[in-house]
């Protein structure tokens, strides 16, 4: 499920699969989204897209888009479309630093 790319990022640095997997408390727009106060990171990008494809929202011609509607906008920085390789990025603002 993961690309090739994170799969070998996470098996170099057990810390980031860490990172992926831990619960966080939400902040309120992405708790209404994904409909739980905790949730990994991980869980919440697997959340997102699979509200993505249930509602097809990829673009029908270039599946690389993907063409937000205003539930996805709130939590995509109000932008109408997405580069799949920007999904990541994006969800992990939610997501607090930890402390080093």
């Amino acid at each position: 499920m993961l690309p090739q790319h994170m799969k070998k990022a996470i098996t170099d640095n057990p810390k980031k699969l860490a990172n992926l997997i831990d619960l966080i408390n939400l902040p309120s727009t992405l708790r209404e989204f994904v409909g739980q106060s905790q949730i990994s990171r991980l869980g919440c990008f697997m959340r997102v897209w699979s509200y993505i494809k249930t509602n097809n929202l990829q673009d029908p011609k270039n599946k690389n888009l993907v063409n937000c509607d205003e539930k996805l906008r709130s939590i995509l920085l109000g932008k109408h479309q997405v580069e799949l390789a920007e999904l990541p990025s994006l969800i992990k603002l939610h997501f607090p630093k930890e402390p080093k």
